[in-house]
């Protein structure tokens, strides 16, 4: 930490040198209305308050107004009953994208962008979550790497070669299982579930996060039911593996304590957990991703309404607030002032904001290499930018009785698979054609 400040003086240096710090020229006495999930109260003032706070500071004619999200609703809800109004706010967090553009809510940014020296170092996978029939209708407000968090000491306590970034997925299963030992209270995995996401990825290269393509999902593919498989064949070796009376020897009351308590090798989460990890960890951890060197990626994205009174302002606040270099060399200083660690990794991706972002978390090669290779990684919040998504993977009934329960949906299915209840390989044909016919229909009803 000691270095950060150097750090944050070359880093923004280097980029006034090279003209990356740009401020645009600001429309005069413009007023933007924003909406974020982030901004807890107005008494905490947490970190995405202060740097708002920061950019009014340095825009002196740009006053930005938070919009009231409270009440009962969820978030779509809410943005609704704004639109409705002709309220919507200016610039805005969002959960469900493609809703906004079937909508017509989003600017086009594309143009915004394309000659914006920051954009270019935004990981390609990034700038494809936000893009639609070629425009770029969004801005990724924060990536979070997400994949295997490894605790190296239990590996060694069991003379193990503990799993690092790049190791196959048989050696890292073979690790992960024969670290587990039950009656001591340790496990190998978490939970089970992360396995439908990441293994099918492993089995066949056109793959991505639970068997989507790009297009479609393949729930009847070989790869996915390999998968459900192979989550079945690990579960002792999980927390759902567990009967009430093994659970008495671990201290964790559930899967989400295990790895901060030391009783699991390795934990399926995302990058928000790491300031955690950095602060209340007692051993040494790093990160290992996906096996075979991946990883999974949350993505979350801010649009600008097409409404907004001055676009190119609302642009270069939003901007602050997502990718800009300089916001993200901002948010560091407010956070060593407070002595947190970002909850953000940067978006805009260079040695200098990575190095920058490993000075507060200390050097753990795994989570270094990930953030230097994130263009393969497999997005995971597909609910956020794939239209139809939410119905394909979850909330959808394909017209299925399993036992007792009628017509069940197909998180039903997914959450039931090693249960015992029922063959998955009896419905994954119907399953894969009821959802590709939802995402179908669903890109098809969004603008050209």
């Amino acid at each position: 930490m000691k270095s950060l400040a150097k750090i944050i003086s070359v880093t923004l240096l280097l980029m006034l040198t090279i003209g990356l710090v740009v401020v645009p020229a600001q429309a005069q006495s413009v007023t933007l209305r924003y909406a974020n999930w982030n901004l807890g109260t107005e008494e905490e003032n947490n970190l995405q308050r202060q740097l708002v706070a920061a950019y009014m500071e340095a825009h002196p004619d740009v006053t930005i107004e938070f919009v009231d999200m409270s009440g009962e609703g969820g978030w779509e809800e809410k943005l609704t009953n704004y639109a409705a109004k002709g309220e919507l706010p200016d610039v805005f967090m969002a959960n469900n994208t493609p809703l906004y553009v079937k909508n017509d809510w989003t600017a086009d940014l594309t143009e915004l962008v394309q000659d914006d020296p920051d954009w270019q170092d935004v990981p390609q996978v990034l700038k494809d979550a936000v893009t639609y029939s070629g425009r770029v209708l969004g801005l990724p407000a924060a990536q979070f790497i997400m994949g295997y968090f490894v605790n190296q000491d239990l590996f060694e306590a069991a003379n193990l070669d503990t799993p690092a970034y790049g190791v196959s997925v048989d050696d890292f299963l073979s690790a992960v299982t024969a670290v587990a030992n039950v009656q001591q209270g340790v496990l190998g995995l978490d939970e089970m579930e992360p396995i439908l996401g990441w293994y099918p990825s492993t089995q066949d290269s056109n793959l991505k996060w639970f068997s989507f393509d790009g297009q479609h999902m393949n729930y009847n593919s070989a790869a996915f039911k390999a998968a459900v498989a192979k989550a079945s064949e690990l579960k002792p070796y999980t927390w759902q593996g567990l009967s009430d009376e093994q659970k008495a020897n671990f201290t964790s009351q559930g899967p989400w304590e295990l790895f901060l308590n030391q009783e699991v090798g390795a934990k399926w989460e995302g990058g928000w957990a790491v300031p955690d990890y950095t602060t209340k960890s007692t051993f040494n951890w790093d990160f290992v991703g996906i096996p075979g060197g991946n990883q999974a990626m949350v993505v979350d994205i801010i649009v600008v309404s097409k409404t907004a009174p001055d676009l190119q302002a609302a642009y270069d606040f939003a901007k602050w607030m997502t990718f800009s270099k300089e916001g993200y060399i901002k948010e560091a200083e407010l956070a060593e002032a407070a002595g947190l660690v970002p909850t953000r990794m940067p978006v805009s991706v260079s040695p200098e904001t990575i190095d920058l972002y490993m000075s507060f978390v200390g050097e753990r090669p795994g989570l270094r290499t990930a953030l230097e290779n994130l263009d393969n990684s497999l997005v995971e919040s597909l609910a956020k930018i794939v239209p139809g998504y939410i119905n394909a993977r979850w909330e959808g009934k394909p017209g299925i009785d399993i036992g007792d329960n009628k017509d069940v949906n197909i998180a039903f299915i997914f959450s039931n698979a090693s249960a015992g209840l029922f063959k998955f390989e009896d419905y994954s044909a119907q399953l894969e054609e009821f959802a590709n016919k939802i995402l179908d229909d669903a890109r098809a009803e969004l603008p050209k």
